[in-house]
């Protein structure tokens, strides 16, 4: 957090199903509020699945050619890369499967079919700037790296507004540009009252992903491997720390399908990351910037 001399202002508020906090050496102006509120409403309505009215669902029920804001190519890009690091199992187009398996738009977490592999990330859409074009129906789902992204958008407009010392917590995924160290408790995913390690990050971006979040029904939760659209089994928990939200939001998602040297050498990205297994294996990179306290 800041400096133990600077003062310290928080702004919290419920965004894209979540809690946020924006903490800063500088309070917000309203006017500086709503713009932030209004990032993430436009973000919201261009790439949320369980919105009716947005551009995802657009795509989802009629298919064809939909136009999305000019910040979406840095999203696809970082899909791209994973989508190829992976061998097809980080994917968007998992939506499809999460539905039939109750993560729907209403919430249902009630199975209504069987879970299907999604459709080749490469020929299934066509993605040219910010136009995606579909040739049927398609359900998109940006959750792998979207609330990360978003954060980076937030910090991005903070900075250009004048506020560049903030630390943005969107539920678990941190970017910390203040002065001073951050300390950050890994949440030991069968005991959310204890953690399995601590990092410290002076700077830059660590998210997580863990099976035991997002979950229901016997052996269901939201990550899905693309190839057969069933839950993932032998990871239960990742961590990323890297230069910005996006990129650690997106490899704690990878981290289920590869380990992080495979993503390293596949994409030529630097970061650190931690992975547990579900028989309680943990597994560091050489780098990592804390302890963990389990291997």
């Amino acid at each position: 957090m800041p400096a133990a001399d600077r003062r310290h202002h928080t702004l919290r508020f419920d965004a894209i199903g979540t809690a946020w906090q924006i903490d800063s050496d500088v309070l917000l102006a309203p006017h500086q509020t709503r713009e932030v509120h209004d990032l993430v409403e436009r973000f919201d309505l261009a790439y949320s699945r369980f919105r009716a009215d947005s551009l995802v669902t657009r795509l989802a029920e009629h298919g064809g050619s939909v136009t999305f804001p000019a910040d979406l190519p840095p999203l696809v890009e970082v899909y791209d890369a994973l989508f190829d690091a992976t061998d097809g199992a980080m994917t968007p187009l998992v939506g499809l499967s999460l539905e039939r398996l109750g993560y729907d738009a209403g919430y249902s977490l009630t199975p209504s079919g069987d879970p299907i592999a999604s459709l080749d990330w490469r020929s299934g859409v066509a993605v040219d700037g910010s136009t995606v074009t579909a040739t049927a129906p398609v359900l998109i789902d940006f959750g792998a790296a979207g609330k990360g992204y978003l954060v980076d958008l937030v910090a991005g407009l903070l900075a250009r507004l004048g506020l560049p010392r903030v630390t943005i917590d969107a539920s678990g995924d941190l970017l910390h540009r203040a002065e001073g160290p951050l300390r950050v408790a890994l949440e030991h995913p069968y005991d959310p009252s204890t953690a399995i390690g601590v990092l410290e990050i002076g700077g830059g971006a660590i998210c997580g992903s863990a099976t035991n979040r997002r979950a229901w029904g016997s052996g269901l939760h939201h990550v899905l491997d693309g190839l057969t659209g069933l839950p993932v089994d032998e990871v239960a928990a990742t961590w990323a720390v890297a230069d910005d939200a996006l990129h650690a939001d997106a490899l704690a998602t990878a981290l289920f399908f590869a380990d992080a040297d495979t993503l390293a050498g596949r994409t030529g990205w630097r970061f650190e990351a931690v992975r547990m297994f579900t028989d309680g294996r943990v597994e560091t990179t050489p780098g990592l910037p804390g302890e963990v306290f389990t291997r």
